[in-house]
C-alpha cells in the first residue's frame, strides 16, 4: 500500500475515533465546551438507544434525551456551635505564709485542713527581746510626758523658754514613735493569715528556727475554683468575659458545675494556635480542690452551610462542583468545601435547604439539560401500566 493511502486510512481512524469518543463518552460535552468546540457537540448524531450504566441511568443528556439520575434534597448543617476543652482548676488564691524576721518557733496554734479566717494567728515566735523593747519604750514615752508637763509649768511661771517646751514636744512625739516600733516588732512576732482559706499540710514544726524566707503555711482560698483552659483561635472572637460554661470533673463525670468566663488573655499563642482563657466556678460545698481536671463545655451560635451527600460532589479543572435540578434542568453549580463528615458534607455555595442534588448519574448530565429522578421513572411506569 502507498504511503498516501496509509495516511488517509490513519486520518479515517482517527476521526472515527474521535467521533465514537464525543458520541459515547459521558463527558465529552463538557471538555468540547471548554474547547470552544460546540460545533463537535452539535454535529454529533444522536443517541437512537438509550445507554444503561447502573440503575440509576437510562439516557444521556444529548439529542433531546432525558437522563434519569438520583438526586437528594440538600440539607444545612451547623459547625463551630460547641467547644470542648480539658481545663485545671486552681483556688481562688493561694498564699505562701513567711515570718517577717527570723527566730525561734514557738507555737503552731493551727493544724493542716483548719479553715482559718483574715487576721487569724498560724504561728507564734520567740519575743522576749521585742517585748522588753516594748516595755523600754513605754518607759521612754513617760519620761518624755514628765518632762513635757515640767516644761509647760515652768513656762507658765517664766522660767522655762518657748524653745524648751518645742523640745520636750519633739522628744515625746519621738518617744511615742518608739513605742509604736517596739509595739509592731512585737506584733510581727506573730504570723497571720493575709486571707480566708483553709491551710495546706504545714511543712514546719514548733521548736524549729525559721527566717523570713521560711514558709510556715499554705492558704487555698476554696469559695470558688479557676480553672485554665485553652480554646482553638477559631473561638478567639467568641468568646467573652461573662460567657456561660459548663465544668465536669474528670474524677466525677456525674457531677456537672455552671461557671463564667472570668479573663481571657490578650494574645494567640503561636505555637499551638489556642487562647487561654480563665473560667470561675462557684464552690459552696467546697467540694471542688485546687489541680482537678475539668472537661469544660460551651455553646455558640455556630457558623451554618448546606449539607449534601459526599457523592455529590463533582472536580473539575477550576474545582469542586454539583449538579442541582431545577424545574427539570440541570445546574451547575461550583462549591468550596467547608467540613467534611461521615455522612455528609458542608459547602460553600448559593444552595438553598430542600434544593434537589444529583448524587447518582452525575456522569450523563449537562448545562441545562433535562433530568428526571429515578422516582419519576418509576412512577411514570406506574402510570403507564
Amino acid at each position: 500500500m502507498s504511503s498516501w493511502k496509509q495516511i488517509v486510512l490513519a486520518l479515517v481512524i482517527v476521526v472515527a475515533a474521535a467521533a465514537a469518543w464525543a458520541r459515547f463518552y459521558p463527558g465529552a460535552p463538557e471538555v468540547l465546551a471548554r474547547w470552544g468546540m460546540d460545533w463537535a457537540i452539535a454535529a454529533t448524531p444522536p443517541v437512537t438507544g438509550s445507554i444503561e450504566t447502573g440503575s440509576a441511568r437510562s439516557g444521556r443528556n444529548r439529542g433531546g434525551q432525558i437522563v434519569t439520575i438520583v438526586a437528594s434534597p440538600a440539607g444545612t448543617a451547623t459547625i463551630n456551635d460547641r467547644l470542648q476543652a480539658i481545663g485545671t482548676g486552681r483556688a481562688n488564691a493561694t498564699v505562701t505564709v513567711n515570718p517577717y524576721s527570723s527566730g525561734r518557733l514557738t507555737e503552731l496554734p493551727v493544724q493542716s485542713g483548719t479553715h482559718v479566717e483574715k487576721g487569724d494567728v498560724i504561728a507564734r515566735l520567740d519575743s522576749e527581746t521585742e517585748v522588753i523593747a516594748r516595755d523600754r519604750a513605754k518607759v521612754a514615752l513617760d519620761d518624755a510626758q514628765a518632762k513635757l508637763d515640767r516644761v509647760k509649768s515652768l513656762r507658765a511661771s517664766n522660767a522655762a523658754t518657748q524653745v524648751a517646751v518645742a523640745d520636750a514636744e519633739v522628744a515625746l512625739a519621738n518617744a511615742k514613735l518608739a513605742l509604736r516600733d517596739a509595739e509592731l516588732a512585737l506584733e510581727r512576732r506573730s504570723v497571720v493569715a493575709p486571707i480566708e482559706g483553709t491551710v495546706g499540710i504545714l511543712p514546719i514544726a514548733a521548736g524549729n528556727y525559721v527566717t523570713s524566707q521560711s514558709a510556715i503555711a499554705t492558704l487555698d482560698d476554696r469559695s470558688s475554683i479557676l480553672v485554665d483552659f485553652w480554646v482553638p483561635e477559631r473561638f478567639a472572637a467568641a468568646v467573652k468575659v461573662g460567657q456561660r460554661l459548663s465544668a465536669t470533673p474528670l474524677a466525677n463525670p456525674n457531677q456537672v458545675y455552671s461557671g463564667t468566663v472570668s479573663a481571657i488573655d490578650n494574645h494567640i499563642d503561636e505555637n499551638s494556635r489556642t487562647l487561654l482563657v480563665k473560667a470561675t466556678i462557684a464552690n459552696p460545698a467546697d467540694s471542688l480542690r485546687a489541680g482537678m481536671s475539668f472537661q469544660i463545655a460551651m455553646k455558640f451560635p455556630g457558623d451554618t452551610y448546606p449539607a449534601v451527600s459526599p457523592l455529590a460532589i463533582q472536580w473539575g479543572t477550576d474545582g469542586a462542583y454539583i449538579w442541582t435540578v431545577e424545574n427539570g434542568k440541570a445546574k451547575r453549580v461550583p462549591v468550596r468545601i467547608i467540613q467534611r463528615n461521615t455522612e455528609t458534607v458542608l459547602i460553600d455555595a448559593p444552595v438553598e435547604s430542600g434544593d434537589m442534588v444529583v448524587t447518582e448519574g452525575t456522569e450523563s448530565v449537562s448545562e441545562g439539560g433535562d433530568v428526571r429522578t429515578a422516582g419519576e421513572d418509576r412512577a411514570t411506569a406506574a402510570e403507564g401500566s
